[in-house]
């Protein structure tokens, strides 16, 4: 047993909806939370900036003692996952789109992944697509400026529905049966997703694979809590923004947040 905590990062809000999921599976690990909003978003920036960046927050997560981290956040996995684990000892677990799973569910065998438009032309989400979907097709849609709307809650607003019709009406002529959601800000626009592909398309995100693959890595590595200590949360913006937009994202109240400077 160990009662370390994990090391949990986003460029902003969107890791929320995996520490949700996190919580859930692992109700007895204490979560610290660093959202990157000063520099949000990190769909563009370049790889080199990204691994800058996530450097420092690791190095952060150190200060801290963490036993384990998740980069929840599909950019910076692809873009600097394999750099942190080269530098870094202790477990790391990336999020990237379930291609995997959309392509065993696909009936049509035509299916995409939703994501920041980074991800979308990055090699690792290519190397994926070659890997787990062969003989299914996978269009890669970018959602431009969606990441950015969802930082300020602006889940209501007319130009989300905008971005979201503009990148998802294309797919349904394209007979797409599955939609994997490669930003870990969509699934707080899951209902809006849905309703605009309908009922028999499938909308599957990240969360859930993750949390169970951090449990199994906590598993192997005999390193589970025992008892659960306080959750923080810190961002490297402003704290009082992030309060207020994560409150309405998770609906309910968050304990203190502190700002950082990395």
């Amino acid at each position: 047993m160990n009662n370390r905590p994990i090391g949990i990062f986003d460029s902003g809000v969107g890791g929320l909806s995996v520490l949700e999921e996190l919580q859930k599976l692992l109700p007895v690990e204490t979560f610290i939370f660093v959202a990157d909003q000063e520099h949000v978003p990190y769909g563009g920036k370049t790889k080199e900036e990204i691994e800058i960046l996530t450097d420092k927050i690791l190095s952060f997560f150190v200060s801290k003692n963490v036993k384990a981290v998740v980069i929840a956040c599909n950019t910076a996995t692809v873009y600097a996952i394999d750099y942190l684990r080269q530098k870094y000892k202790i477990p790391i677990i990336g999020t990237v789109p379930v291609i995997k799973t959309i392509a065993s569910i696909s009936k049509t065998k035509k299916t995409a992944v939703f994501s920041t438009p980074a991800t979308a032309k990055s090699d690792y989400l290519s190397s994926l697509i070659k890997k787990f979907a062969d003989g299914v097709k996978v269009f890669k849609v970018g959602g431009t400026g969606l990441e950015e709307l969802i930082e300020e809650g602006k889940l209501e607003d007319l130009k989300t529905d905008k971005v979201l019709r503009e990148s998802l009406e294309p797919l349904l002529k394209k007979n797409v049966d599955a939609i994997a959601l490669g930003c870990t800000h969509y699934p707080f626009l899951r209902a809006k997703i849905q309703k605009i592909v309908g009922p028999n398309v499938a909308v599957v995100d990240s969360g859930g694979a993750v949390g169970r693959r951090t449990k199994t890595i906590l598993e192997n590595n005999g390193i589970l809590a025992s008892k659960k200590n306080k959750d923080m949360f810190f961002t490297t913006g402003n704290k009082e923004k992030f309060r207020k937009v994560s409150e309405k994202l998770l609906q309910k109240k968050l304990p203190t947040v502190f700002k950082i400077r990395l």
